[in-house]
C-alpha cells in the first residue's frame, strides 16, 4: 500500500463532518492538486469522547460513497502501541506508531555495539545532504544517538510487527511519531534514527519528527520561521539520502503533528517539498472541532448558547482540561474572557474571536485553545450537542469545509 505524495490527517471528535472535511479535497482535487485523506483519531480521543474506531471507518467510508472520491483513503490509528493497537486492527489502514515514551531508554548494550558498527560507513562522510559538518558524524555521535533512539525503535519494531501479522505487512501504512518530546531532533539524529528504524525492517512511509518552535493545538506556530525553514529543508534532503542509503520506501515523507492552523510555516513547507520534490502529511483534525463550534455558534440561538455553555465550563476547569496537552498549550488565564462578559456577546462576536484570523482585533489565541480541549465537554452533553450538529448540519458544513480549504490547503499546496 504506496501513501499518495500528499495527505491531509482530517477527521472530527463526534463524527459528523466527514463529508464536508472531504468537500474541502475535492474543491483541491477540481483546482488540480490531489490531496489524499485520512481520517485520524486517537485512543485518548476515543476514551475521551465514549466513540470507537468503527465509527470513524464508518464517517469515512460513507463520506466517500456519498461524494464519489475518486482515489484512495486511509484511516489512522492515531498514536497507537502495543498495548491500546488491538482495538484498531480491523478498522484501520494507517497506523501511527508512538514511541516518544521510549525515547532515552537504553537498549542492551551489544545491540547498540553492533548499531554503532552498522553505520560506520556514515562517519565523516561528507555526502550526507542537509548536514553541514562530516565532522561531526563521529563514531561517539552515533554511539550516543543509538543510546537515546535505538530503543524507541526496538520497540517501533514491536508494533509494526505485531500488525503485520494480524493484518499482513502489504495492507497498511507505517508512520513512526517522535514528536511529543522536549527536544527537537537534529538532523543527523534523524539520519540516525532512520537507519535504526531501517535496521528494524519498518517500511515506513512517514515520520513524525519534533521540530523547534512551538505546535499548541489550534493556533499559528510560536518560535523563529527561518530556524523551521533551515531544520525542515535539513530534514527533507536527510530523508533523501536515507531512502538511498538505506532501502526505505521512495515516498517517506515527514509528517507534521498539531499541524492545524500553522499558517505562518504553510508557504514554508509548500516551498521545501516543490523545490525538492518531496511529499508531506500534515494532521489537521483539531481544527474541525473548533470549525464546528463557530458554524454552530452563528446558526441560531440554541447554537450560540450552546458554545457559551461549552465555555462557561471549561473556564471553570482550565488545569482539568489542559493537564494531557501541558507539551501543545500556552494559555494565559488572565486573557481569558469572564463567562459573564462572553453570555453577553451577540453570535459574530464568539465567532471572531474563536475564528483563526490573527490580525482580527476580536480573535483571542487563548479563548481559541481553552476551545480546542473542550470537547471533553460538549461530548459529556452527548444527544443535546450532536442534535444540534444533526439541525445546523449545511452552517457547519460550510464553515468546516471553507476552514479546511481556504485556511489549509490553500496555504499548503498552492
Amino acid at each position: 500500500m504506496d501513501l499518495e505524495k500528499y495527505t491531509l490527517g482530517i477527521g472530527d471528535r463526534f463524527a459528523h463532518q466527514g463529508e464536508a472535511q472531504l468537500n474541502a479535497l475535492i474543491k483541491a482535487e477540481k483546482a488540480g492538486v490531489h490531496v489524499a485523506p485520512v481520517w485520524n483519531k486517537s485512543f485518548r480521543e476515543h476514551q475521551t469522547v465514549g466513540s470507537n474506531h468503527a465509527e470513524t471507518k464508518k464517517e469515512a467510508d460513507e463520506a466517500i460513497n456519498a461524494l464519489n472520491w475518486p482515489g484512495n483513503y486511509y484511516v489512522d490509528a492515531d498514536h497507537i502501541n502495543l498495548s491500546n493497537v488491538g482495538e484498531f486492527l480491523d478498522y484501520a489502514n494507517f497506523f501511527t506508531i508512538d514511541v516518544a515514551d521510549h525515547i532515552g531508554e537504553k537498549a542492551d548494550e551489544e545491540d547498540i555495539n553492533q548499531f554503532v558498527k552498522s553505520n560506520t560507513r556514515l562517519i565523516g562522510n561528507t555526502e550526507i545532504p542537509g548536514i553541514q559538518n562530516a565532522s561531526q558524524v563521529t563514531e561517539n555521535a552515533i554511539r550516543e544517538i543509538g543510546e537515546k533512539y535505538l530503543y524507541a525503535a526496538q520497540k517501533a519494531g514491536e508494533v509494526y510487527r505485531f500488525i503485520a501479522d494480524k493484518k499482513g505487512g502489504d495492507h497498511f501504512v507505517a508512520e513512526v511519531s517522535m514528536d511529543e518530546t522536549d527536544l527537537p531532533q537534529t538532523p543527523l539524529e534523524l539520519l540516525v534514527i532512520l537507519s535504526a528504524l531501517a535496521h528494524k525492517n519498518i517500511p515506513l512511509q512517514t515520520l513524525a519528527p519534533k521540530f523547534s518552535g512551538r505546535f499548541n493545538k489550534g493556533i499559528d506556530y510560536v518560535g523563529d520561521i527561518s530556524q523551521f525553514e533551515k531544520e525542515f529543508k535539513a530534514d527533507i534532503q536527510v530523508l533523501d539520502f536515507a531512502v538511498r542509503e538505506f532501502d526505505l520506501p521512495e515516498n517517506l515523507k515527514l509528517s507534521i503533528h498539531t499541524g492545524s492552523d500553522k499558517f505562518s510555516i504553510y508557504p514554508v513547507i509548500g516551498k521545501i517539498i516543490r523545490k525538492y520534490n518531496k511529499g508531506i502529511h500534515v494532521k489537521t483534525a483539531g481544527t474541525t472541532w473548533l470549525a464546528e463550534v463557530i458554524g454552530m455558534c452563528l446558526a441560531g440561538d440554541d447554537g450560540l448558547e450552546m458554545a457559551k455553555r461549552i465555555y462557561r465550563t471549561a473556564y471553570n476547569q482550565v488545569e482539568k482540561l489542559t493537564e494531557a496537552y501541558a507539551a501543545v498549550i500556552d494559555i494565559d488565564q488572565n486573557q481569558l474572557p469572564e463567562p459573564e462578559k462572553v453570555n453577553n456577546w451577540k453570535a459574530e462576536e464568539f465567532a471572531n474571536t474563536l475564528r483563526h484570523v490573527p490580525d482580527h482585533p476580536q480573535y483571542n489565541p487563548h479563548f481559541r485553545q481553552l476551545m480546542h480541549v473542550s470537547y471533553k465537554i460538549a461530548a459529556q452533553m452527548g444527544a443535546e450537542y450532536t442534535g444540534l450538529l444533526k439541525k445546523y448540519e449545511d452552517t457547519i458544513a460550510a464553515e468546516v469545509t471553507e476552514n479546511l480549504f481556504e485556511g489549509h490547503i490553500k496555504r499548503l499546496f498552492f
